[in-house]
């Protein structure tokens, strides 16, 4: 068809002019926006509530994709709060970006609607007459939830090529201005997004809460019990001495993403510990900050609890909990140890990024002993914390890892004073800023780590040979009640779990971690970690991190007979150049010292890795261990899951949510989770050429393990075999489709909802304190 100059000109004029015409009659008939209409939220009429009414409806169907920082257009459902804000074009995770992004944190960076319009975000509620037609015809949330009312998804098992689900899709962020334009191009996205529509009740209730104005009633107050624990903390952290004030600053620095909660509160209110311009007592005048170590712009700094108004997601729910106990424990740590602090240290940010110099004057132990009681949460932190997200984060890590950590008390004295005299060679990357170069500190960095290895190597050695090398009794057994003592890290391609015990059988590779490694890792990838970042700031943590990884692989080996340390190092990264291996074991990382461990059999690694299992016996979890099933002829089957392996797994899912039916037993649930095999990663972009398909197993455990279900399954007990069987004979996309026609609850299906909320209400009972809503950004269209 050929159009000529002049038709095309009107064209183009008429589609110009379309946005005009929809804001001119958006203006025309409602009136014009106001920004500042939600800087206070309406209260509801009697017999209508948010909490009751709407809260859990958005939860179970908004919250499960529009939470945190990878909730698309930045949209968050978690409180009315991120409602009120709206969306924004704006991507958080962004790994191309040159120059460090606005912060956008809620609650933190704006506190009103009106203020979140200042910086970009458009309004998804109707900002401009409050009349019930104008609440609903110029409201982005009601328009795309009506979409899908009218435009269902389509009748097919796998979803077209036109839903795009992607990590790294382009976002899609339509203003109420463009968004008759946009249910023309895109009938089939309304929300939720390739996911069924609501029901008929649930759109009655959002209907009428929107009709309404979104109203919302605040969250109920305190109990008087809690307010009291509140004050009793926040004095704690606030007293007046210099050794009071650097152990608050150091425990801030630690817990600053933590869910604080207190061990006696049965509702389980959550709280965050922020830094404020107001002491205890007064409201919190918060201080908004890039990294918790930034200069605080005030004299005293005071350290507060936050109530936490989201809604609690597992992806970042970090629980720890506050009691009698603990303040005891941190009274002897931080208070009664003997020690002098005789001035606080700088926020300059060279000073402030490393904390070896920052905390020199807190005894090594003190700080060590703090992050192991609570390891789990001290290396969750970069699991769940804003760097752990997609792929080319994660490849630094295997896909299935024990770790254990150093704790012989001389060891630790001795590290302590080392790690003192080499402060210097310490600094981390975040001393660069967020608006970091990449040459020429990366040059930088792996100068200094080098230069550390040596003398590290020096130190290592001159220790192993008067205390008798490496051997179980330098590895901590929890001292002899603490579970924390021994955990397993899975990851699952583009996100990463990490649990107590000693999940599964011997992995390929462990890491032994002492407090020199464990606060270098903090400070890279939680205290020291920009998510707004630029490309710079980004790419030169992930590579640091390769260095701590190497290290923490290296103390493992050193406890291997000296010479099968290079055979294994070798074969852990197969394909590695020699400079890289040198990190692991070789010239930079060396230990000439015999190990302590008088070897007996012909697979030494397999024996350490009994030998370490018998040392922390005595206070190991067996959560996630198959023998918690009670019926033999169940957990025989199960373990069958656990039987395939090699190139068929490739067409597996990463982690797959199961479903067991048992009439006239309630339904279990069991978590599949596919071991990825590596040649090496050390590689930054070449992931693909160093995967080791034949390498490939698969975990089965009881419960939950991961935040982010690549699948939902549902099937009898008695399929159990036939499911095993299936999945060891995987060879092709069809044949994945086949298996997952018979087992899988797709997207697509029309009861998915249903198995959602049977998923999730199981989920938050298998760990009450532990778990929070499963997200869905990862769920599968196959």
């Amino acid at each position: 068809m050929i159009i000529n100059r002049q038709a095309l000109l009107l064209l183009i004029v008429v589609l110009s002019g379309c946005a005009a015409i929809t804001r001119h009659t958006l203006n025309e008939d409602y009136g014009a926006p106001d920004p500042a209409r939600f800087d206070v939220p309406a209260m509801p009429p009697a017999g209508f509530s948010y909490r009751s009414q709407v809260q859990p409806i958005l939860e179970q169907r908004c919250v499960v994709c529009h939470a945190c920082y990878d909730a698309p257009c930045q949209l968050k459902f978690t409180a009315w709060e991120g409602i009120a804000r709206g969306t924004s074009k704006e991507l958080v995770y962004d790994s191309g970006r040159l120059d460090e992004a606005q912060l956008t944190r809620l609650f933190t960076d704006a506190q009103t609607a009106s203020q979140w319009r200042d910086k970009g975000f458009a309004a998804v509620l109707n900002e401009r007459e409050p009349t019930p037609a104008a609440n609903l015809a110029a409201s982005v949330m009601y328009r795309a939830l009506k979409l899908k009312e009218e435009h269902p998804l389509p009748d097919t098992a796998i979803l077209p090529e036109a839903f795009d689900f992607s990590l790294d899709r382009a976002q899609q962020c339509p203003r109420i201005d463009d968004y008759a334009a946009f249910e023309r191009k895109n009938p089939l996205w309304g929300m939720p997004f390739g996911l069924p529509g609501l029901n008929e009740a649930e759109m009655a209730t959002l209907s009428r809460w929107l009709e309404l104005g979104a109203p919302f009633e605040g969250l109920p107050p305190l109990p008087a019990a809690i307010d009291g624990q509140v004050a009793d903390w926040e004095e704690f952290l606030n007293g007046d001495s210099l050794k009071q004030r650097l152990a608050s600053r150091y425990i801030y620095e630690h817990l600053f993403l933590a869910h604080l909660y207190f061990d006696d509160d049965p509702a389980h209110h959550y709280f965050r510990m922020v830094r404020s311009r107001t002491p205890p007592g007064q409201p919190i005048d918060l201080i908004a900050s890039r990294r918790p170590y930034d200069d605080p712009g005030v004299e005293r700094v005071y350290y507060r609890l936050d109530r936490e108004r989201e809604t609690i997601v597992d992806k970042t729910h970090l629980p720890y909990a506050l009691g009698p106990k603990r303040m005891q424990r941190w009274q002897e740590l931080f208070i009664a140890a003997e020690y002098t602090v005789s001035e606080l240290p700088s926020y300059e940010l060279k000073v402030a990024s490393n904390p070896f110099v920052t905390f020199q004057a807190l005894p090594t132990s003190t700080r060590y002993q703090f992050m192991l009681d609570e390891a789990q949460f001290t290396i969750m932190n970069f699991i769940k914390g804003p760097v752990c997200r997609g792929q080319v984060a994660l490849n630094v890590i295997e896909d299935r890892f024990w770790v254990f950590f150093l704790a012989d008390a001389d060891l630790q004295d001795q590290a302590g004073e080392f790690l003192s005299r080499e402060s210097s060679l310490l600094a981390l990357p975040a001393a660069q800023g967020s608006d970091a170069g990449i040459v020429g500190p990366w040059r930088k960095y792996a100068k200094l780590q080098s230069e550390y290895l040596r003398a590290k190597s020096k130190f290592l050695d001159r220790y192993a040979a008067a205390n008798k090398g490496p051997n179980p009794g330098w590895i901590w057994n929890g001292d002899g009640n603490n579970p924390n003592a021994a955990l397993t890290i899975f990851r699952h391609f583009d996100n990463a779990s990490v649990v107590k015990g000693l999940v599964g059988g011997p992995p390929k590779t462990a890491w032994v971690i002492g407090y020199g490694l464990l606060e270098r890792i903090h400070y890279l990838l939680v205290a020291g970690y920009d998510v707004y970042g630029n490309v710079g700031h980004q790419l030169l943590s992930r590579m640091y991190m390769d260095f701590l990884r190497m290290e923490g692989e290296f103390n493992f080996l050193t406890f291997l007979p000296r010479d099968d340390r290079k055979k294994v190092s070798d074969y852990w990264y197969r394909g590695a150049s020699q400079e890289v291996k040198d990190h692991v074991y070789g010239d930079l990382a060396s230990f000439d010292g015999h190990s302590g461990i008088r070897y007996r059999s012909k697979d030494p690694q397999r024996e350490l890795y009994t030998l370490l299992q018998n040392r922390v016996a005595p206070v190991l979890t067996h959560e996630y261990d198959l023998s918690q099933v009670s019926d033999a002829a169940l957990r025989k089957d199960l373990a069958t899951f656990a039987s395939p392996h090699g190139a068929a797994l490739s067409w597996f899912p990463e982690m797959v949510s199961v479903r067991l039916e048992d009439p006239p037993r309630a339904p279990r649930y069991f978590t599949l989770l596919r071991n990825t095999g590596h040649l090496s990663v050390s590689s930054l972009l070449r992931e693909g050429r160093e995967l080791a398909p034949a390498e490939n197993t698969m975990t089965v455990v009881p419960g939950f393990i991961g935040a982010y279900p690549s699948a939902i399954y549902r099937l009898q007990r008695s399929e159990i075999k036939a499911l095993a069987a299936a999945i060891g004979s995987l060879s092709s996309e069809e044949d994945y489709r086949a298996l997952a026609d018979r087992y899988v609850v797709r997207r697509s299906n029309p009861q998915f909802w249903q198995a959602s909320d049977e998923l999730q209400e199981a989920h938050l009972q298998f760990s009450p304190i532990g778990s929070g809503l499963l997200d869905y950004n990862r769920l599968e269209n196959r």
